[in-house]
């Protein structure tokens, strides 16, 4: 069984990031967490302290998100039926999200975090929402970001790049291989060769064949100087439903992805995108 959580602050954004769950894990025995983290307009000392009463907006807060959350579990209902592998809980805690992630995922076990990213500039391509990138960078789990407006397709074709940089593990690829077998998809494994391998990549590239060897893969290799200019060529001559890194702070994508600042980010996010963490917190998945 997997539990999926489902964090949402009701936008349609995150609507479409549910809509996309229901459908990906629609013929597997899922637990679906929807997850709205609140906090009070009026942020005061002894509300923190535990005093919120005296304020009169406790209640009237938590009851709010908390039908909201029924609304929407409904909406769940009224737009895929009641799916009998499905079961939806609703939580609605007093929290920044961050925290409000950490700390139900240090009570539950969760397998893969579904959001939305919206844009951060209104251009057409998609860009990184600050939400999304925190979550990534500060939670050790697998978290598959949606673009907003994005229609579901059945991931048939999953890009991931490598530099052949880290040491792969088979635990950093439950969730992808997991959701390969669930789909019947391919991985395509691409390598931008901006220079002769190394021993240790060439060993690295390796254990990744290894690892994938039961899996239905093919790994390309093309040249270039420049690995983001390589992975947007790839996809534009290429469908690809879903791309897939892995979040290592050795690898390039710390430059590509991973800043500080979220006008840093630039990368053009057409499909979802799963990162894995290098080191999970997670039970793995089974299928």
């Amino acid at each position: 069984m997997k539990n999926i959580l489902l964090p949402t602050d009701f936008s349609e954004n995150s609507w479409n990031a549910i809509r996309y769950a229901m459908n990906l894990f629609k013929n597997d025995v899922c637990t679906f967490y929807l997850l709205n983290t609140y906090t009070p307009v009026i942020y005061h000392v002894e509300y923190v302290l535990g005093y919120p009463a005296q304020f009169g907006i406790e209640d009237t807060i938590r009851n709010t998100s908390q039908q909201q959350l029924e609304t929407l579990k409904q909406r769940i209902y009224e737009t895929f039926g009641k799916n009998p592998n499905h079961d939806i809980q609703e939580m609605a805690r007093f929290d920044f999200l961050i925290s409000g992630i950490k700390d139900f995922m240090d009570t539950h076990t969760i397998h893969m975090i579904v959001m939305g990213t919206t844009g951060a500039t209104g251009a057409k391509e998609v860009l990184f929402g600050s939400h999304t990138v925190q979550v990534i960078n500060n939670v050790k789990c697998p978290v598959l970001a949606i673009p907003e407006g994005f229609e579901y397709k059945t991931p048939t074709a999953i890009l991931l790049p490598t530099d052949y940089g880290i040491t792969f593990q088979k635990d950093q690829f439950s969730s992808l291989l997991a959701l390969a077998k669930a789909q019947n998809s391919k991985i395509e494994i691409l390598h931008v060769l901006t220079s002769v391998l190394s021993e240790v990549q060439l060993k690295n590239k390796a254990a990744l064949q290894q690892l994938l060897s039961q899996e239905n893969y093919e790994i390309h290799e093309v040249q270039g100087d420049h690995v983001m200019d390589g992975i947007i060529n790839f996809q534009d001559k290429n469908a690809i439903d879903m791309l897939v890194m892995i979040n290592n702070k050795k690898s390039f994508f710390e430059n590509i992805l991973f800043k500080s600042t979220v006008n840093q980010i630039g990368f053009h996010l057409t499909v979802p995108f799963l990162v894995m963490p290098s080191q999970l917190k997670t039970q793995t998945i089974t299928t």
